[in-house]
């Protein structure tokens, strides 16, 4: 637009309709000296920026004028393009970085491991717990491992039992002494108590209440006594063998005891 057009145009609209600026700035509150600024295109006196739309917006308003037009005019001759429409503020959240989630389902997988470990633990430790519980009460009648030879409790053979045909029998004690070291297996009751090698000069006592079964690596270097009572040797010196002492054994054993 050509220098001046604007200016002109905006005192003719005003002249047209017989307003003098006093009136036009009793109306609008603008002052005359920016009202001839602008019909001047004075532009250095005016204050710019918005507060010369808002001047050109309320002449418009008052001379009955489209704002936008008339807007789009001093745009022209000012030389000010318009403003462009503000755009909503998008409050975006930025995006974690994707080692994030990847630290935290290696958190959770190593929760659940934890987790898991513990219950196995904790099953096997029930486990053991109740396999303890059921397993028979230590008694004072010692036994041997099958593969060292240690003397361990046994309950099977301590408490004296009736006899089958449920008349009262004494309890059976078995004194086994070794003279040399042999391999000796004794079995209480059908219980082994013990299966292992016993060395020289150690002395045993086993209980049982209706049987042993005792078999020697060596006869000769094994000594039995039941209740107190010598029995014979267990088989040929020098060879091993097996002998069962049961209560008919202890009634028919002479009289007398031996010493231990």
């Amino acid at each position: 637009m050509a220098k001046g057009t604007f200016g002109e145009r905006l005192k003719r609209e005003r002249e047209m309709r017989e307003v003098s600026l006093n009136e036009v700035t009793k109306a609008t509150r603008i002052g005359p000296r920016f009202l001839e600024a602008l019909e001047n295109e004075e532009w250095d006196k005016l204050p710019g920026g918005v507060f010369n739309r808002g001047f050109v917006r309320a002449i418009a308003r008052f001379l009955g004028l489209d704002e936008e037009n008339l807007l789009a005019e001093y745009d022209l001759a000012h030389g000010e393009p318009s403003l462009p429409t503000p755009q909503p503020y998008e409050n975006k959240i930025p995006r974690p970085p994707i080692w994030v989630p990847m630290l935290a389902l290696l958190g959770l997988l190593a929760v659940l491991g934890g987790l898991i470990a513990g219950g196995m633990y904790g099953w096997r430790r029930f486990v053991a717990y109740r396999a303890a519980k059921r397993a028979p009460a230590s008694s004072l009648t010692p036994s041997s491992s099958p593969e060292s030879g240690t003397i361990v409790a046994s309950a099977a053979a301590s408490a004296p039992s009736s006899a089958p045909n449920g008349s009262a029998s004494l309890p059976l004690d078995l004194s086994i002494s070794t003279s040399a070291a042999t391999h000796v297996r004794v079995v209480a009751d059908g219980i082994i108590l013990v299966d292992g090698d016993l060395l020289a000069g150690e002395n045993h006592h086993f209980a049982a209440s209706q049987q042993f079964e005792v078999t020697a690596g060596d006869s000769s270097a094994v000594l039995l006594e039941l209740n107190g009572q010598a029995m014979p040797p267990i088989g040929t010196p020098g060879a091993s063998g097996t002998i069962v002492l049961s209560q008919k054994d202890l009634r028919q054993a002479p009289v007398g005891t031996s010493q231990p």
